[in-house]
Protein backbone atom coordinates (compact mmCIF):
# COMPACT_ATOMS: atom_id res chain seq x y z
CA UNK A 1 0.00 0.00 0.00
CA UNK A 2 2.89 2.29 1.26
CA UNK A 3 4.77 1.69 -2.35
CA UNK A 4 1.23 2.50 -4.40
CA UNK A 5 1.12 5.65 -2.60
CA UNK A 6 4.96 6.37 -3.01
CA UNK A 7 4.69 5.51 -6.92
CA UNK A 8 1.72 8.19 -7.04
CA UNK A 9 3.31 10.52 -5.44
CA UNK A 10 6.23 10.26 -7.74
CA UNK A 11 4.02 10.36 -11.03
CA UNK A 12 2.45 13.64 -9.98
CA UNK A 13 6.13 15.46 -8.82
CA UNK A 14 7.74 14.44 -12.18
CA UNK A 15 4.77 15.46 -14.31
CA UNK A 16 4.88 18.77 -12.90
CA UNK A 17 6.80 21.40 -15.06
CA UNK A 18 9.82 23.33 -12.93
CA UNK A 19 9.19 21.31 -9.97
CA UNK A 20 12.23 19.48 -10.08
CA UNK A 21 15.38 19.64 -11.65
CA UNK A 22 17.01 16.94 -13.94
CA UNK A 23 19.73 16.48 -11.45
CA UNK A 24 16.27 15.96 -9.08
CA UNK A 25 14.27 13.70 -10.72
CA UNK A 26 16.85 11.22 -12.01
CA UNK A 27 17.85 10.75 -7.92
CA UNK A 28 13.67 10.18 -7.56
CA UNK A 29 14.28 7.76 -10.25
CA UNK A 30 16.75 5.80 -8.60
CA UNK A 31 14.66 4.89 -5.69
CA UNK A 32 11.66 3.94 -7.25
CA UNK A 33 13.15 0.61 -6.17
CA UNK A 34 13.52 -0.42 -2.52
CA UNK A 35 17.02 0.14 -1.10
CA UNK A 36 19.03 -1.41 1.67
CA UNK A 37 20.07 0.93 4.56
CA UNK A 38 23.69 -0.13 3.49
CA UNK A 39 23.04 1.15 -0.03
CA UNK A 40 21.23 4.74 1.24
CA UNK A 41 25.06 5.50 3.02
CA UNK A 42 27.12 4.50 0.08
CA UNK A 43 24.78 6.65 -2.49
CA UNK A 44 24.93 9.54 0.17
CA UNK A 45 28.46 9.08 0.82
CA UNK A 46 29.22 8.90 -3.03
CA UNK A 47 26.81 12.04 -3.51
CA UNK A 48 28.82 13.83 -0.89
CA UNK A 49 32.18 13.04 -2.58
CA UNK A 50 31.11 14.00 -5.76
CA UNK A 51 29.99 17.58 -4.45
CA UNK A 52 33.43 17.97 -2.16
CA UNK A 53 35.59 16.97 -5.72
CA UNK A 54 33.39 19.70 -7.32
CA UNK A 55 33.97 22.55 -4.88
CA UNK A 56 37.82 21.69 -4.62
CA UNK A 57 38.09 21.84 -8.36
CA UNK A 58 36.19 25.27 -8.77
CA UNK A 59 38.52 26.43 -5.93
CA UNK A 60 41.25 25.35 -7.59
CA UNK A 61 40.41 26.75 -10.82
CA UNK A 62 39.38 30.20 -9.07
CA UNK A 63 43.17 30.27 -7.45
CA UNK A 64 44.66 29.59 -11.03
CA UNK A 65 42.25 31.94 -13.16
CA UNK A 66 43.27 34.62 -10.33
CA UNK A 67 46.71 34.39 -9.61
CA UNK A 68 46.34 33.60 -6.19
CA UNK A 69 49.42 31.73 -4.23
CA UNK A 70 50.36 29.59 -0.66
CA UNK A 71 51.03 32.62 0.63
CA UNK A 72 47.58 34.14 -0.07
CA UNK A 73 45.75 31.65 1.76
CA UNK A 74 47.76 31.50 4.60
CA UNK A 75 46.89 35.19 4.98
CA UNK A 76 43.74 34.46 4.37
CA UNK A 77 43.91 32.27 7.09
CA UNK A 78 44.77 34.72 9.71
CA UNK A 79 42.41 37.11 8.56
CA UNK A 80 38.86 37.82 9.97
CA UNK A 81 36.36 37.98 7.77
CA UNK A 82 33.65 39.05 10.08
CA UNK A 83 31.79 42.27 9.26
CA UNK A 84 31.28 44.70 12.37
CA UNK A 85 26.94 44.52 13.42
Amino acid sequence: MLSLKIIFIFEKIISMPGALNNAQLEILKLFQQEQSEEDLKEIKSLLITYLADKVTRTADKAFDQNGYTASVFEKWKKEHFRKSA
